[in-house]
């Protein structure tokens, strides 16, 4: 710690120091700085070196440096106290390392972008550790946690609460094994008291809830149903064998007293939470005060954990990033005539303009103006019309295509419809009970969905109807989608409902299409099938740029001119220039995930399906009033810079992994950090899928999920493979088999998505 406090006391010597020469004061003290200022050595750019560098805002380095940031083996000394010592490259924690805070807390491990991420141990502040996988300064993945009160868990970990299973031991000797989830006991699973009492079944919040029984060490015990409510608690009693032999038959004992006594000591310890992050940790930047070779190097603004200063001029026109398929996506760093350039630079990336909002609102005097009213008029009586709470084991009979039921709907009412402005209408629900569930499961609040689609705002109309010649609607609210369906897909949709709800029930991660809804309106003699499904881009981020992806190259890039190509226009797979990089578990999640959709696809005969994908860069600025993430830069500081100049500020993403309700709006697919490599395609005839990487990367959110998932390989595809088969290579077109389909579209996804390493 002194030497700390003298190195402390040095650096803001030598900041004073130059802030005096910077605002004109006469005379320079001779001092060590001085010395070590002359005897600086001049560096090619790129080249690593041993430095010690004194930063203006009395920050400490020591280790192997390059340009302008530390790179390599390095220690690192914040002024609050906190410590880094370990790997670093360009300026970003990564590699093995030791970070300690003032408080006396370390972790030795993994690092990732400046993140705790991949193995490593943390030691508390009062004690306790965790030794196990970490994902972007968060528990996530198998570790083992020893509390500083002595409990123990060990088992799985998700976003930095126990997920999955687990066992947890607790200091008075009580241990249970089995089922977590969101840090509390919920599931399957078995808990023992140290007299030899079990109880085994299932657990809701922490407490036992459903099926279970609790067996004594004599071999008695309760069977039944569970509940801190009395009233919903109902069992019965099985006396052991020497309980029967002695004749004492009777219970004197009251199931309520495992919730008031047996778990009263039980509690799971909390999580400790961390001050401060080491992401959170930014450095100053160096800016040497000799004219030599460092300061000339001319590189982008950049904050020193490498990313592009909001302060750089940015081109956002219309440019596709899959333009220009240059042998190398990097440009030399300015040099005057008659230098040779060393250091190469990455080409600033260009995005698209930003377009407005979608659609057309749908006002009094629009074509679908009644048809929207009807829509709102039949939703509202759907969803709230009474009926018995929905139940997840649904009958087969709930499946039956037939299963649907028409309303009448007159202007001026009748008893079960209000009186309404438009002419009279049919409605018709299709397996209402199915849908109801559907809904429960995706836990969607039947009042927040009938004020979505229902409200006093109206619905908004795109543009151009899609190219199966369906038209879009969407809530004012960006949460629902409405899609005009063929009869075609109606039968289809009712075909595959009951093996769409076993997989979504399944399947929590799912990428597939969330379906809340499947309706119809019959307005004079004409019939309006549609379908109300989750709209994937939903969300408070800018989506800067979305692809559709198949894994086929025929006719799979965007015909549009440059000029008007927005934010809101669709490329396509040949349009893409980036492979995506999930963290580790993100990635092994998302193979799983992909294999299960498509086999639940290929089994149901589905095909024509894509990837839709959204891209939020966190590091864009715009000028319009939409909103978007401003990226976590540090301050350039200067010379004589103040102290406030060295505040860190966070990205939004950031923000994301410090807020617990932010990590809870992050799944498989939904507001996803991540990064991008860009990549450039070669000059040959062959069209390549996947570009070349070039190593340069930039961070996002992702957004993404499969769609078009009602295209069966009916004849009509099956004469389209064969009429586009004779013209154009059979892999290449996007009409082929289900089986064929299904395989080419995960081996495309494993290559377009790959772990960040």
């Amino acid at each position: 710690m002194k030497a700390w406090e003298a190195t402390v006391r040095k650096t803001q010597a030598a900041a004073k120091k130059r802030a005096n020469t910077i605002f004109g004061t006469s005379y320079v003290v001779d001092t060590d700085e001085d010395a070590s200022d002359q005897e600086e050595e001049l560096h090619a750019p790129g080249e690593v070196f041993h430095a010690e560098r004194f930063l203006p805002n009395g920050d400490y380095y020591t280790g192997y440096w390059s340009d302008t940031f530390p790179h390599g083996q390095g220690k690192y000394w914040w002024t609050d106290g906190c410590m880094y010592v370990g790997e670093w490259f360009k300026g970003k924690k990564m590699g093995k390392g030791t970070f300690s805070w003032p408080s006396g807390a370390m972790y030795e491990g993994n690092f990732k972008s400046g993140f705790m991420d991949g193995d490593g141990i943390y030691t508390g502040a009062i004690g306790g550790t965790y030794k196990g996988s970490w994902v972007m300064n968060l528990k996530h993945g198998f570790g083992i946690k020893e509390y500083p009160n002595g409990d123990v868990y060990e088992g799985e970990w998700s976003r930095g609460s126990q997920e999955g299973h687990g066992k947890y031991n607790w200091k008075i000797g009580t241990a249970y094994v089995g089922e977590w989830k969101n840090g509390k006991i919920c599931g399957h699973g078995k808990m023992k008291w140290p007299n030899g009492n079990v109880y085994e079944g299932y657990w809701e919040e922490g407490l036992p809830k459903g099926n279970g029984t609790f067996r004594w060490e004599d071999g008695s015990s309760y069977v039944g149903n569970w509940s801190s409510d009395p009233e919903e608690q109902n069992g019965t009693y099985y006396p052991s064998a020497a309980h029967n032999e002695g004749g004492d038959d009777a219970l004197e004992w009251d199931p309520q007293q495992l919730f008031s006594e047996d778990l009263k000591e039980c509690k799971v310890c909390p999580t400790e939470k961390i001050p401060m992050w080491p992401s959170q940790k930014k450095l100053a930047v160096w800016r040497s005060t000799k004219g030599g070779a460092e300061p000339s190097v001319r590189h982008r603004r950049m904050s020193v954990d490498g990313r592009i200063d909001s302060g750089v001029d940015r081109d956002l026109g219309g440019i596709r990033l899959s333009d220009g398929a240059a042998p190398s996506a990097w440009i030399s760093g300015g040099m005057r005539d008659g230098e040779e350039s060393s250091a190469m630079y990455p080409v600033p990336i260009k995005l698209p303009k930003i377009a407005k909002r979608q659609g057309e609102t749908i006002s009094k005097g629009h074509r679908n103006y009644d048809l929207m009213l009807n829509l709102q008029l039949g939703i509202r009586h759907s969803v709230g019309r009474p009926g018995p709470p929905p139940s997840l084991d649904l009958k087969t009979s709930a499946f039956d295509p037939k299963e649907k039921f028409w309303t009448k709907f007159p202007p001026e009412g009748s008893k079960i419809t209000p009186p309404h402005n438009s002419c009279e209408f049919k409605w018709k629900d299709y397996c209402p009970k199915v849908f109801r569930t559907l809904r429960m499961l995706f836990k969607v609040d039947p009042a927040d969905y009938m004020l979505s689609i229902c409200g006093d705002d109206a619905l908004r109309e795109l543009s151009s109807p899609g190219k199966s010649g369906s038209f879009f609607y969407l809530t004012n609210d960006d949460r629902y989608m409405i899609k005009t369906m063929k009869k075609a897909e109606v039968k289809v949709l009712l075909r595959m409902l009951s093996a769409y709800y076993n997989h979504v029930r399944s399947f929590e991660n799912t990428l597939v299409t969330k379906y809340f809804g499947l309706h119809c309106v019959r307005l004079n003699g004409q019939k309006v099938r549609f379908i109300i499904m989750g709209n994937l881009f939903c969300t408070e981020y800018l989506i800067h740029k979305r692809y559709d992806l198949k894994g086929s190259t025929f006719g799979r890039l965007t015909d549009k001119p440059e000029s008007e190509i927005d934010s809101n226009t669709t490329l396509k797979d040949l349009d893409l220039n980036f492979i995506f990089r999930l963290q580790k578990t993100w990635y092994q999640e998302f193979r799983r995930q992909v294999d299960k959709d498509c086999e639940f696809l290929e089994q149901e005969r589905i095909m024509d399906y894509s990837l839709l994908v959204g891209i939020h860069f966190t590091e864009a600025s715009t000028s319009t009033g939409e909103r978007s993430v401003t990226p976590s830069y540090q301050t350039h500081i200067d010379n004589g810079g103040s102290e406030s100049d060295s505040i860190p500020k966070l990205s939004n993403v950031e923000h994301m992994f410090l807020d617990p309700a932010g990590w809870g709006s992050i799944r498989l697919g939904i507001s996803m950090p991540a990064r991008v490599e860009r990549t450039v395609r070669s000059n040959e005839a062959e069209l390549q899928l996947i570009g070349e990487p070039t190593g340069e990367y930039y961070d996002v959110v992702l957004f993404f999920g499969i769609i078009d998932i009602l295209q069966d390989y009916d004849i009509t595809k099956k004469l389209e493979h064969a009429y586009k088969s004779i013209q154009y290579d059979p892999n290449s077109i996007s009409a082929v088999d289900p089986k064929q389909y299904a395989r080419r579209f995960r081996d495309y996804m494993l290559k377009a998505f790959a772990q960040d390493t």
